[in-house]
């Protein structure tokens, strides 16, 4: 809708300073008044059928009844409308509804703050210093509550059949189980789809990471549509790779070289690290598994006698840590490390920090499903997917096939 000039010129005639327009009286906050009251007050008409004051309303069975103040909070501050009624109490405002307090948007930006790690003093504090507005610790309690229902619908939604790599990691968060805190892992499920999306599947709270743990979260994923992983990246984790072969038998288990490195490099004291890790990439990046065993054999001979542990962890974990090299240079960067998940950690951690523990599970779950939905809106598609995606054609194309066709 295109506003004429000259109202505008009419509206600003005594227009001196900013404050003037936008400040706490100013005139942005009188139009929107107006506006709405104008608005609520040509519903209320075509409610009834007709105008105000116009005869054909005698005797129509219902009329105006005067209006009710309702204070609503924004970014304008605190704004009193008068909302109008109607003498048989069926007329429902739909640009102000029924027990609304809030402008739309107003709890989007509680929201935001909150998944940004705000504590509530601190959501309180800024709402008040930028708009003027105080609101309760109730409030912003009641509206970070209305995410839970979000939060279960998500992580009840169905599942692309396929995915090619899903990584999976655990973050550790402080949190009340049980009438006390415990550091509980939250786990999280990456999946990157056919098409080379990146989404997070899940989310899972235990401080048992064994096989029947790992067993129930692989059925659920089942059991929301997951047909196929082709590549599973796992961090070590006890008894994951039994539980994704007992419900995927056909996958590849790999075990995340990124967690192996900084698994072996606890055994190692500073002034060696930066060795040590040089000669274990040897062994990650020799161009087969027969050059990546003999290149283990030399690590040991080097270092086998002060760091025996370490030979004895990769020789351990062989059989998960060689499936990689049965691919090309482009495709192993997708595949042998939960970097994807590591990223996402990072953010997390940065907003779960400011928290020194939360007062429940549920508490927990809620901050880390709005800060991922921050996160996953910048992800874009994964890169040397395309070449990745040709590679798992050509060797499991008909189970990819069968399984979209399931």
């Amino acid at each position: 809708m295109e506003i004429q000039k000259e109202l505008i010129d009419e509206l600003l005639k005594d227009y001196k300073k900013p404050e003037d327009v936008i400040g706490e009286n100013g005139l942005l906050k009188q139009l929107t008044k107006a506006l709405l009251e104008r608005a609520m007050g040509a519903e209320l008409t075509a409610h009834l059928g007709y105008e105000k004051s116009d005869p054909a309303g005698y005797n129509s069975g219902n009329s105006r009844n005067g209006s009710t103040a309702k204070t609503l909070k924004g970014e304008f501050g605190e704004m009193v409308v008068e909302t109008p009624r109607d003498r048989n109490g069926t007329f429902e405002p739909q640009i102000v509804k029924k027990r609304q307090t809030r402008f739309d948007g107003f709890d989007d930006k509680i929201l935001s703050m909150y998944a940004r790690g705000m504590t509530t003093r601190e959501i309180q504090g800024h709402l008040t210093e930028m708009y003027g507005v105080e609101v309760s610790p109730a409030l912003i309690s009641e509206v970070t509550e209305e995410v839970v229902e979000e939060v279960k619908a998500w992580q009840n939604r169905p599942l692309e059949p396929v995915y090619g790599v899903v990584y999976l990691d655990a973050l550790y968060v402080k949190m009340r189980h049980e009438g006390r805190v415990e550091n509980r892992a939250v786990y999280v499920a990456i999946g990157i789809s056919l098409d080379g999306q990146k989404d997070v599947l899940g989310l899972w709270t235990s401080n048992n990471e064994g096989a029947k743990f790992w067993l129930g979260v692989l059925t659920e994923l089942k059991n929301r549509g997951v047909k196929e992983i082709l590549i599973a990246c796992v961090d070590g984790l006890k008894g994951f790779p039994q539980a994704i072969e007992s419900v995927y038998p056909q996958t590849i288990v790999q075990l995340c070289i990124v967690h192996l490195v900084r698994a072996s490099l606890n055994y190692v004291g500073w002034k060696e690290r930066k060795q040590v890790a040089a000669d274990l990439k040897e062994i990650y990046r020799a161009a087969t598994a027969v050059q990546a065993e003999m290149e283990l054999a030399t690590f040991q001979t080097r270092w086998g006698q002060k760091y025996q542990a370490i030979g004895k962890l990769w020789k351990e974990n062989w059989t998960r840590v060689v499936p990689f090299f049965e691919f090309p240079e482009e495709v192993r960067k997708v595949i042998y490390t939960t970097n994807a998940v590591e990223s996402l950690h990072m953010s997390l951690r940065k907003i779960i920090k400011t928290r020194g523990s939360f007062p429940s599970e549920e508490a927990a779950l809620k901050l880390i499903y709005l800060a991922l939905r921050n996160v996953i809106q910048k992800w874009e598609t994964v890169q040397g997917w395309r070449q990745a995606l040709n590679h798992f054609q050509m060797l499991w194309g008909d189970r990819i096939q069968a399984a979209l066709n399931r």
